[in-house]
């Protein structure tokens, strides 16, 4: 038990400039193939609806359950005044809660703590898990879980820190692409009861100010992600 906890709370090795760069590149083709980006935006949408039900705890409002789809939407429903800033709050974390969770893990990484950035993700979704209510939401979370689970339980440090690595790149380089398909969505007449849709009925901002909002969010935090990596110096 204590050398677990030590590996929790001792910062690692930083890996090589090598192994940075190599798993923001397999990243990358996890997000641009489409094949692979099918199965693998179940991460965003898991990561997205999550911020929802983050915020929506943290404003007080009542977190009734979590959805995750099959086509990789979700939705997130919570009981409160549906309108006013604590409804605006939980509309808005979503599409940038990706990015928002990766720059954290690139504040962790950055510190060296690649392990406890594992076993953090996982207490977090355990917790996620008790909220879904729907058989794909639950099958969805598990996999993710294990996958998870048998890289920190089983991995090498060189392999903990390497899959680290590549969920953080994963994190900071789909939001923004999630951010443009809400966008191709919207043009096409579809997503209309979309997050930036439901905040322009909330505000009377224009829903695409609203989707611009999310995508500089997305942007500033790579760009922060980037810096903090060691790839470019701070």
């Amino acid at each position: 038990m204590s050398e677990f906890w030590d590996s929790i709370t001792s910062a690692q090795p930083e890996p090589s400039i090598r192994v940075v760069i190599g798993t923001a590149v397999v990243a990358l083709l996890l997000i641009a193939w489409r094949p692979l980006w099918k199965l693998t935006r179940n991460v965003v949408t898991i990561a997205h609806e999550g911020a929802h039900g983050l915020i929506a705890a943290l404003v007080g409002r009542q977190l009734a359950g979590i959805r995750l789809h099959s086509d990789t939407s979700g939705v997130t429903v919570s009981r409160g005044k549906p309108t006013g800033a604590g409804m605006i709050a939980v509309l808005l974390a979503g599409y940038p809660g990706p990015a928002l969770f990766g720059l954290a893990a690139a504040f962790t990484l950055s510190r060296g703590y690649a392990v406890a950035l594992l076993w953090g993700l996982l207490v977090a979704l355990v917790i996620l898990l008790l909220q879904i209510r729907n058989l794909y939401g639950l099958w969805s979370v598990l996999v993710f879980g294990a996958l998870v689970f048998g890289i920190t339980w089983w991995g090498t440090p060189a392999v903990q820190s390497s899959f680290a690595h590549l969920l953080t790149w994963f994190l900071l380089l789909s939001a923004p692409r999630a951010v443009i398909e809400l966008q191709h969505s919207r043009r096409g007449g579809q997503g209309r009861s979309s997050d930036a849709d439901q905040l322009r009925r909330l505000t009377g901002v224009p829903a695409v100010m609203w989707v611009g909002v999310f995508g500089l969010i997305s942007l500033a935090c790579l760009a922060l992600g980037v810096i903090w990596s060691g790839v470019l110096p701070s």
